[in-house]
């Protein structure tokens, strides 16, 4: 009974995760700009590259805001200056 629980949550874990939303957009590319990226990420390979560089580029922007906040909030003064 203990092993089928478990495969149960496995399988609804792996649900969650492969029921993400997604969503198409197009965007229109210099063909300069459209070559460098097929030359980077590989033809077929588009759609994972420019996922995996947007998840980066914007974890990386969400921790700098992060770091930003905390940095004007440890210092009294700007404490001041924001509540005016």
């Amino acid at each position: 009974m203990r092993y089928l629980n478990l495969f149960y949550i496995l399988v609804k874990t792996m649900r969650e995760r492969t029921a993400e939303i997604s969503r198409t957009f197009s965007v229109y590319l210099p063909n300069s700009l459209y070559q460098k990226l097929v030359d980077r990420a590989g033809k077929g390979r588009l759609n994972t590259f420019i996922k995996q560089v947007l998840e980066k580029e914007l974890s990386n922007e969400e921790e700098q805001l992060t770091n930003e906040y905390r940095e004007c909030y440890s210092n009294p003064r700007m404490i001041k200056e924001a509540k005016q």
